[in-house]
């Protein structure tokens, strides 16, 4: 097995294809994954390549469009997937649950789930498709018994957080050995099944999910206090709502002292940080996929940003770039009709 050149892109020996015809691109990822909407959207030239290597129970892929792409899959029935991006954000819709992800932050599409996505240009995502009986399988050894429900992860997974970090960190080290030409995931491998094994378990320690408190009570660690959940769910319930720390508190029952403690504890920030970022999250959802008449001003009012020089400066901070310029972006180059 050859390494991959300096400077290629990760799993370079591993290469699917590379092309620049969008209906190439489109057969040749449904191939891999399921049939899918693919379009070009936006800014960039379209530039497809995708990277897989095949395990037993998930395989491990490195896709790139260069443009922005609109993805619309609808339900992937039989696999799990997980998207992690090196560079760039993408725009996730999993069923009711939309958010957005950037290299801090990373999304698990749920299978019973119907997904579109925008991914701008210039995102570059690594991805695990993991089998959907295989990840239940592994689930039921974790909480010693068959689940009850389909097993549903929520929101975004934050990679800067500890739990999440080690698996970000578990997962760029395969691409690097792989890229050195000594790939750990391949079928029949008992190292590869076993890092497979640690791969599932890190998503389910790390990520929120329906499975959460049968997990962590079974396996014996600390539990995120109850009323943190209560806290978010209440939060991004009434995202479009005027919210103080007082009225977050009321409605779980402490005082706005614990709350912000426990966050702190927990979260590493504050009840107020979580909903700004959320509402953030949907004002740049909001951006991207904006038609023409939209305003920057109408989206940051829509959630709850009424100092516009504030908004523009967060905006910033946390995504990269302008609201004004997501919106030109968004507007360059219009969904076909």
């Amino acid at each position: 097995m050859t390494s991959a050149a300096p400077g290629a892109a990760p799993l370079a020996a591993h290469a699917l294809f590379h092309t620049t015809d969008l209906d190439e691109a489109r057969e040749r990822v449904a191939a891999i994954f399921c049939p899918h909407r693919l379009d070009r959207i936006g800014p960039g030239r379209f530039d497809a390549r995708h990277h897989h290597v095949q395990g037993e129970r998930l395989s491990l892929n490195y896709i790139s469009y260069g443009a922005k792409t609109l993805i619309a899959p609808g339900e992937l029935r039989d696999f799990y997937l997980f998207q992690m991006p090196l560079s760039g954000a993408a725009s996730i819709q999993n069923g009711a649950d939309g958010y957005v992800t950037d290299p801090g932050r990373a999304a698990l599409l749920n299978p019973h789930r119907a997904t579109t996505m925008i991914w701008d240009h210039g995102c570059r995502q690594v991805l695990l498709q993991i089998d959907k009986a295989a990840f239940n399988a592994h689930l039921a050894g974790l909480i010693g018994g068959r689940p009850d429900r389909s097993l549903t992860f929520t929101g975004a997974l934050d990679l800067t957080a500890p739990r999440g970090a080690a698996l970000r960190a578990l997962v760029l080290h395969l691409v690097s050995e792989t890229d050195a030409g000594r790939p750990i995931l391949r079928p029949g491998s008992l190292l590869g099944r076993q890092i497979e094994s640690a791969l599932m378990t890190g998503l389910l320690e790390a990520h929120r999910h329906n499975f959460w408190d049968a997990l962590h009570h079974t396996r014996g660690r600390d539990l995120v206090p109850r009323m943190i959940r209560q806290a978010e769910a209440f939060m991004l319930a009434q995202i479009d709502q005027p919210l103080a720390i007082e009225d977050v508190a009321t409605a779980v029952g402490v005082s706005a002292r614990a709350l912000q403690l426990a966050f702190r504890r927990f979260r590493d920030t504050t009840p107020m940080a979580f909903l700004r970022d959320a509402r953030l999250d949907r004002a740049h959802a909001d951006l991207q996929a904006a038609r023409p008449g939209t305003s920057v001003t109408e989206v940051a009012m829509r959630w709850g940003f009424g100092h516009f020089g504030r908004f523009a400066g967060i905006y910033r901070a946390r995504f990269g770039c302008t609201p004004r310029q997501t919106l030109q972006d968004a507007l360059a180059d219009p969904f076909p009709v």
